[in-house]
């Protein structure tokens, strides 16, 4: 099948090849670029640009219509030139258009296309994705959520370049001990408080940091520092800017037509028409662009729950509809009960799903699967949709991840609580075991968390200076050492105090404080204790990597269990999520020999009390052999305020 052909049957997921601009030698060896775009319904294409000085009606573009594809070269035309798609719709409109398919772009406030040559960076990190092959789900998954404009920038305040941040970001991740970060949007958009989230040019790095090679450069970097890549990816909709994608060609061609649900009133934005063929080889083609173009190791699928509910933030009011009839239609059922073969919806226990939304979503993850297993495909969900991890085989939607948002609400529902407080809400701790397995989760301390007087995490812990980081440093370890991947907005390892801003750099002038730069030096230490111990991640998916020791001591805001490695080794973890300290708390422990305290975030050294635990000056506890909550033996310690503690089997060496 040719490449036009799997496009308009919505199977190509190379259609970057096909369509947009390219070098290319015209008739006579002369040297000039082809174009290519989808406009099917209009009545004229051309292209204009700065190598005709913007003329109108520009260089005509020749409609092969069994495909809806308009093409032609442009002699004289070369790199860096800007151009825009000139298009006549039916009705007689003139609209000036970017290119869908376009490379690079012009700086905002600037919105035409560039002209760019693709083979423009030469890779060095072939070791690097043979052994992500082979280690897909083996190792700890830490990843520090970054916005690129806002981590760090000139002291001008002007914008680094991508290979700056390379050097500095890559620095900072190893020294860190974080082995994955996570680009919120870097494809061109044209509004920076949009954060990325509102995209104009889907194919295109965002020039406010350079250009593609320089893009290219920061992942080939990074991979050489063991560090995985991951890029936020939106596919549920796109901006109604008048230059983008809405209204194409003078039609609904991107999105739905009906108005119904084309439209996301909340975030003035079209929702992406999933039953149209055409759009999914876009959206496909856009995902292996990604993965295969820029050797990025993962995508992170923002507003799943978005794409699968046809009622979630679209102009529709289910309780309004004038009549079953109606009600009906919109899930492709006749009102005999008859499924359309135009379905467009279904129900699902009374729920509406987006069913083309459904199937795209496997499509993707089926088909990224079959040609790149060793890719992550995490999804942004914040619905109770089932088995979104599942393989698409077993019914499943087929990612890698999804973010666990019920667990990231109870946690910080219950650490924002006064402390007092926090013993009636002992189940908002306990209650995520409940389903840690039903998915394969990644749990989230996201830029949502940090925004919109939601307030920074600190700022978030109650009680005076000492007890918000003290809480704070419990928060984190009860995170590191939860079932599941784990993710941190940057900003909140140490501890800044102020929301997140998305206009200026982080505030590492705090660093000079003592408080937050303790903080960061604890959470550097977790991130290595966590890298460090099998117990802590090799089990994520099942109760073989975790045991309730103690989940119901709620008067003392005490919890106790265990992390289980697949070779026996395991982690014991006690939190005292009190200022209260507990002296001659008694624990379960699995083991009746010496054990030795590996991490405790009480320490002075993080900031903490100091107060101590009766331990022995190098950290070893000495268990009876007298049963206790389960478990073989029985350890007698002092518990510090508002504090975690990590135990492990005591080396031979250190008894």
């Amino acid at each position: 099948m040719d490449q036009a052909s799997a496009f308009n049957q919505g199977l190509n997921c190379h259609c970057y090849e096909l369509l947009g601009s390219r070098q290319a030698t015209g008739p006579g060896e002369k040297p000039g670029w082809q174009f290519a775009v989808w406009a099917p319904n209009a009545a004229a294409v051309s292209v204009t640009g700065s190598f005709n000085d913007w003329d109108d009606p520009g260089v005509p573009l020749q409609l092969k219509v069994e495909t809806g594809i308009w093409s032609g070269f442009v002699y004289g035309a070369s790199q860096w030139d800007r151009y825009k798609y000139l298009i006549r719709s039916a009705t007689g409109q003139t609209l000036m258009k970017a290119d869908p398919f376009a490379r690079h772009s012009e700086i905002r406030p600037g919105t035409a296309s560039v002209l760019y040559e693709a083979e423009d960076f030469k890779w060095t990190d072939a070791d690097w994705l043979k052994k992500r092959q082979q280690d897909m789900n083996a190792g700890p998954l830490n990843i520090y959520e970054v916005h690129l404009g806002s981590w760090r920038r000139h002291e001008d305040g002007g914008f680094m370049n991508y290979r700056e941040i390379a050097i500095l970001l890559g620095a900072y991740l190893v020294d860190m001990s974080y082995t994955a970060v996570e680009f919120m949007p870097i494809m061109e958009h044209p509004l920076d408080d949009s954060w990325g989230y509102q995209i104009t040019g889907y194919y295109s790095v965002t020039s406010r940091f350079g250009t593609p090679a320089d893009f290219k450069y920061l992942v080939n970097h990074l991979h050489g520092l063991g560090i995985r890549v991951i890029l936020d990816w939106v596919p549920a909709h796109f901006p109604q800017d008048d230059f983008g994608l809405a209204c194409f060609d003078g039609t609904a061609l991107f999105e739905c037509g009906d108005s119904r649900y084309a439209e996301y009133p909340e975030w003035g934005t079209y929702a992406f028409a999933f039953e149209r063929p055409q759009v999914r080889s876009f959206l496909l083609s856009n995902a292996f662009f990604w993965l295969e173009e820029f050797h990025v190791d993962g995508l992170r699928v923002d507003a799943v729950a978005s794409m699968l509910g046809c009622d979630y933030n679209h102009n529709i009011q289910w309780n309004s509809l004038e009549s079953a009839a109606e009600h009906a239609s919109l899930n492709g059922v006749d009102t005999n009960g008859n499924r359309g073969a135009n379905q467009h919806y279904k129900g699902n226990n009374d729920s509406q799903i987006n069913q083309n939304a459904e199937n795209f979503l496997r499509e993707l993850n089926e088909k990224i699967q079959a040609r790149h297993p060793d890719v992550l495909m995490i999804a942004e969900d914040s619905s109770a949709f089932p088995q979104v991890t599942h393989p698409v085989a077993e019914g499943g939607s087929g990612f890698t991840h999804k973010w666990n948002m019920g667990w990231m609400s109870d946690t910080l529902s219950y650490f924002g609580r006064d402390y007092e407080e926090r013993k009636w809400h002992h189940n908002q701790l306990s209650f995520s075991l409940m389903y840690a397995f039903s998915e394969r989760y990644v749990l989230p301390f996201s830029h949502d968390e940090v925004v919109h007087g939601k307030g920074s995490l600190i700022e978030r812990m109650p009680g005076d200076y000492w007890r918000k980081f003290a809480s704070l440093r419990a928060l984190y370890l009860y995170q590191i050492t939860h079932p599941g991947a784990k993710l941190m907005f940057m900003g909140c390892e140490f501890g800044q105090f102020i929301e997140w801003r998305f206009y200026e750099q982080l505030e590492w002038f705090l660093l000079g404080f003592d408080a937050h730069r303790l903080l960061q030096d604890y959470v550097r230490q977790l991130n290595e204790t966590y890298a460090c111990n099998p117990s802590l991640y090799e089990q994520d998916d099942s109760w073989s990597g975790f045991s309730w020791h103690n989940s119901s001591d709620a008067e003392n805001s005490v919890f106790v269990y265990s992390r289980w490695a697949k070779d026996g080794d395991g982690t014991v973890v006690v939190l005292n999520l009190t200022p209260t300290p507990r002296p001659g708390y008694r624990i379960g422990l699995p083991w009746s020999e010496p054990v030795k305290i590996i991490l405790n975030s009480d320490k002075m050294a993080f900031g903490g009390s100091g107060y101590p635990t009766g331990a022995s000056d190098d950290g070893i506890l000495v268990p009876t052999a007298e049963p206790r909550d389960g478990q073989p033996a029985t350890l007698t310690l002092d518990l510090p305020p508002l504090m975690g503690l990590l135990l492990q089997r005591a080396r031979t060496s250190e008894k």
